[in-house]
This record gives C-alpha cells, structure tokens and sequence, in this order.
C-alpha cells in the first residue's frame, strides 16, 4: 500500500467504524422481520403439509366421483405408531396409490408416505412433486426410519414395476413379492405389516401389450402400450388385519426361509381377497 493510500485509509476508516458503531446501537430496536410467504412446513423427506392438503382437494372429486372408492377395514390401520401398508400395484399410470393414502388421510387423518422407486427421483420436476406429496425412495433405510424411527405409515408395492407391466389379459394375478424385502424390513422396524387388496385399477388404465425390446434399450422397466388416459373404472379395497411378527427388531440377521414363508402367506391373503372381491362385483363400472 502506498503513502497516499494509508493516508486514505486512515481518514475514511474511523468514519465507517462511528457509523458502525452508531447502527450497532439501533439495530437492537429494530422488530424482527419475516420475509413474507415464507412459511416452512417442508419436512426432511420434502413432505409438505400444504401440498398434500391441496392434494387432497384436488383429488377428492375423481375419488368419489370419478373412481367412486369404496374404502372397508380402515380400522385395521393402526391409531398409532409405525406400520408397513402392503398391496397388490396394477395400471399402468397405478391410480391405487393415489387412493389408499386420499382415504387414510381424510378418514384417520394419518399422514401415509409413499415408498416407490428411485427412478421417481431422477424426473426433473416429476420427483419435486412426487417428494412434496409424500413421495420417498423405497430403500430399506427410509423405511427404517419412517416406521421405527419415526413412528409413520408407509406404503409399499412389493410386486413393483412387474405389477403395472402385466396386460390386460394377466390382470389380478399377483407376482412375485420380491424377495420378501419387505418382511425384513417391517420385523427389523418392530412393526405390523397391513395388507391390502385393491380391485379396479387393472381396468382403470390397462396395459394392452408391452412393445418387445424397447424396455430394455431404453433402460425402463416395461413398455406399455396403455389405454392413454384414465377409464371410470369401479375401484374398491380392503385393509385386512395386520400380520404381526414374533421375532425381535434390530437383529443383525433374518432367516431368508422365515421371510420368504412370511412374504409368500401375505402375497396369498391379498390374492385370496382380490378373488373373493372379484366373485362379488356385479360390473367393472359400478361395483
């Protein structure tokens, strides 16, 4: 630095350090201000409060006008405290998730997180949404903690991306739960697992057919060639009574065989239901 310079300095800094000093004493008067419109209500998962509410409300007219939902054994979802909510997936846009949480929420005004896969996450903007609605990554962790941790519903579709992927023709015939992924995490949580048997979606946006190799150029999971927009389809589901599990939370281990059995029994209860529910329907249009 210069002569010039430090003299500068010199002049112009006990300036800035009186209006320092002066402001110093002010700001302690000064009221708090708030930026307006600033409210926070999203939670670690991007959970929003305010979004699901406006989901809710925009959703409610095609749930009870459009699909007409008929909710039964809502009083198996527990009052409190974690449970895993297990069902069949089927549509190839699946309208079952949208109205398993829709009906839990209005009706026993639980919050319910949806576990889906992490291609939802990788959607410009899609994943945004998907988060703020309740939407998280189905991996064993988040679900670790939303239900021991945390104490929350969750849902699940163990069938996966195979459930949307089957045709018209292969409707309401369950595959394959994974491999029992689902049991382990609900017994290493210390949790109940829900079942539930939904009918209606098969038809609400049924797959016509999936085009042969285009999944796997493109890195999907199946190809569809849809109904392109949603049918007035009857939807109804069941909550059946919770399966709870003897074995201790937290262990390091499960038995695969045990998970398996597990997993294969609440498969078989869902099937066995989706049947009974299907023998009772009068038509796909009205129930």
């Amino acid at each position: 630095m210069t002569e010039v310079e430090r003299r500068r300095a010199s002049r112009v800094n006990p300036y800035f350090e009186q209006l320092a000093d002066e402001a110093g004493s002010l700001l302690p008067n000064l009221p708090a201000v708030e930026a307006p419109g600033r409210v926070q209500d999203v939670d670690h998962w991007g959970r929003s409060a305010r979004w699901r509410e406006l989901s809710r409300v925009l959703y409610e007219p095609m749930y009870r006008y459009f699909f007409r939902v008929d909710a039964e054994g809502l009083e198996n979802v527990p009052a409190e405290g974690g449970a895993l909510l297990v069902a069949n997936h089927s549509g190839v846009i699946p309208p079952d998730a949208a109205a398993i949480m829709h009906a839990i929420e209005t009706e026993l005004g639980r919050p319910v997180y949806g576990l889906a896969e992490h291609l939802f996450k990788t959607v410009p903007y899609v994943s945004v949404a998907w988060a703020r609605v309740g939407g998280v990554s189905a991996h064993p962790e988040n679900a670790h903690r939303l239900l021991h941790d945390e104490h929350q519903l969750a849902l699940v579709f163990p069938e996966g991306a195979k459930g949307p992927a089957k045709t018209f023709r292969e409707r309401y015939q369950l595959r394959r739960f994974g491999r029992g992924g689902f049991v382990e995490v609900a017994m290493r949580a210390g949790v109940p697992v829900v079942p539930i048997a939904f009918v209606g979606g098969e038809e609400a946006m049924p797959n016509l057919a999936n085009i042969p190799g285009v999944a796997k150029a493109f890195g999907l999971p199946f190809a569809p060639i849809p109904v392109p927009f949603y049918l007035p389809a009857k939807m109804r589901f069941k909550v059946l009574p919770p399966v709870n599990f003897p074995d201790k939370p937290n262990l390091p281990r499960y038995s695969k065989g045990r998970v398996m059995e597990y997993a294969d029994t609440i498969r078989d209860m869902i099937q066995q239901e989706i049947y009974a529910m299907l023998r009772d329907r009068r038509s796909v249009w009205f129930g």
